[in-house]
């Protein structure tokens, strides 16, 4: 099974919210409940079965602090 992750490097996101504003399938949210160490709020992946990985939230991050890969689970892989 093929699946989409987002993966958010917590010490360098400084809680800007534009993954969160232009992902179009709404499938970051600052949900509140996480924190960097620096106290930023952080976006998380909630929504991945809506995810495409498009990869425009990585390009939009100013700090380069989002990656986004396919993650092929079970599968044997070349």
């Amino acid at each position: 099974m093929v699946k989409p992750e987002v993966v958010i490097d917590e010490e360098q996101c400084q809680g800007c919210g534009y993954c969160v504003i232009f992902c179009p399938r709404k499938c970051l949210s600052i949900t509140g409940d996480k924190f960097s160490p620096e106290g930023y709020l952080l976006p998380s992946f909630v929504s991945p079965d809506s995810c495409n990985t498009c990869g425009l939230c990585t390009l939009l991050c100013p700090r380069s602090a989002i990656e986004v890969y396919l993650n092929f689970d079970g599968e044997a892989q070349a």
